[in-house]
């Protein structure tokens, strides 16, 4: 075996060896999301629906709070190559900071605007659906999960923090435990059952909202039990001091890649929202297609986030002289598994939707809209694994405009004429702004190869 063969399969070898925990974690917990979306949907569609717009608005607001917290982590994962406690723990500190402040803002917009929110999903749709309904089940739902920011702004915190420093195992396992509670109280609570009410949409909100503050107890605990094992957490609430330059370094490496993250989401809910024009059997069908989609969508997340991880790490040694061919090979690599993951996909597509119990019609377009998203896998592997890249060298501005902004000037302008202005059926609306993800590959392609994303990030002033 050559010197070049073994040192790629190491590398391979580690990217999996952080991506596989994330997966499971993210696996289960996108599992467990598709039985909650599964069993409100035996309630019937209009509690499905309800329950589906509150999921697209509360993604808004936990993708920002991701993106806060990836622009810090960018640092942490540089100062855990250096072997840097001390910045360690600043950059946790400021990660607690934000993602607090974070979840205070999407608490206050989620629980004035609702009404407004909820009603921009709601159109007719020749009988099926009723709109009142689902207007009340989506606020039932939201004024219950709303309470669940909070826990969930400390765990991922806590969750950031490990994973940055390359321990994914530890937030995969409070991650699983999390799901656990979610389902077993979903069971309980939407059905009615071990002597319990039936709640319905509110059982399954309660059921998240506890698994919410389960998941944030186990991560909190065991970290602070094994300070052996992260020894940047000894003494990290001695005090709340964060260097000054490090907090504008990372406000404005982070700003960008939070306000992408918001703007992304936002993207995917405008997307929606641009579907739904179509009717209420179009939020529902959709509904169906990203409870399955999100699953697969769970693999390539995860391997961009190692990526990120690893090319991180390596900037932060100062290995600036391999680091663009071993992103190169990373990236490749996720493609080269993302056609296993589109002949699933297709595979199951026709069966996935009739778990539902809901409209033939529906079924069918779901299945159709299942089988388009397939198609656009390989796209989106590769886009992914670039902007994880580009991310990992602080070029977030340039990310930013990669990612939110390309979704706000190509992939809206497109649905939103397409659904107000054309005639055109929902199932090829949706196969047209799906392929703009080959255009994103192409300007990530350029972006690597121009390699201005090599970066060292570490550098910052303590107080003396």
């Amino acid at each position: 075996m050559t010197t070049a063969v073994k040192r790629n399969r190491n590398l391979y070898r580690q990217m999996l060896t952080i991506a596989i925990p994330i997966m499971i974690q993210n696996g289960i917990t996108e599992f467990v999301n598709m039985l909650d979306n599964i069993m409100v949907g035996h309630i019937g569609t209009d509690p499905m629906s309800g329950v589906s717009i509150i999921t697209n608005l509360m993604f808004v607001s936990e993708l920002t709070l991701f993106g806060a917290l990836s622009g810090i982590g960018i640092f942490t994962a540089q100062f855990f190559g250096k072997k840097d406690h001390e910045g360690i723990r600043y950059t946790f500190r400021l990660m607690l900071i934000v993602s607090l402040a974070v979840s205070v803002i999407a608490f206050l917009v989620l629980f004035f605007a609702q009404t407004p929110l909820i009603g921009l999903y709601l159109h007719e749709d020749g009988g099926i659906g009723n709109m009142a309904a689902t207007m009340q089940y989506a606020k039932q739902y939201l004024s219950i999960v709303l309470i669940g920011l909070f826990p969930f702004a400390v765990s991922q915190s806590y969750g950031m923090l490990l994973k940055s420093t390359g321990d994914t195992v530890i937030p995969m396992i409070s991650g699983v435990v999390a799901v656990g509670v979610n389902l077993l109280g979903n069971y309980i609570l939407i059905y009615g059952k071990w002597g319990a009410p039936a709640l319905g949409v509110a059982g399954a909100a309660i059921a998240t909202v506890l698994s919410r503050f389960v998941e944030m107890a186990v991560i909190v605990i065991y970290t602070h039990l094994h300070t052996d094992k992260y020894p940047f957490m000894k003494k990290v609430y001695s005090k709340l001091y964060v260097p000054r330059s490090l907090i504008i370094n990372c406000a404005k490496k982070g700003t960008p890649l939070m306000l992408n993250e918001m703007l992304w989401a936002a993207s995917v809910a405008a997307l929606t929202q641009s579907y739904s024009v179509r009717g209420l059997s179009v939020v529902a069908g959709f509904n169906i297609t990203m409870a399955f989609s999100n699953i697969v969508n769970v693999v390539f997340v995860a391997m961009g986030i190692a990526i990120g991880i690893i090319i991180g790490q390596k900037l932060g040694e100062g290995e600036t002289e391999t680091v663009r061919e071993d992103a190169k090979r990373l990236i490749l690599f996720g493609v080269a598994l993302s056609f296993i993951a589109l002949a699933v996909e297709i595979a199951i597509s026709g069966i996935f939707p009739q778990i539902y119990n809901t409209s033939d019609e529906i079924r069918k377009m779901a299945t159709g809209m299942i089988q388009i998203f397939a198609l656009s896998i390989p796209f989106h592997a590769y886009a992914t694994g670039a902007y994880f890249t580009l991310r990992s060298g602080g070029k977030t501005i340039i990310t930013f405009l990669f990612d939110s902004v390309f979704a706000w000037v190509i992939s809206i302008p497109l649905a939103f004429v397409l659904s107000r202005f054309t005639n055109m059926p929902i199932l090829p609306l949706y196969f047209w702004v799906r392929m703009t993800e080959g255009i994103k590959c192409l300007l990530g392609w350029i972006l690597l190869k121009k390699g201005s994303w090599v970066n060292d990030l570490t550098k910052y002033e303590a107080k003396n």
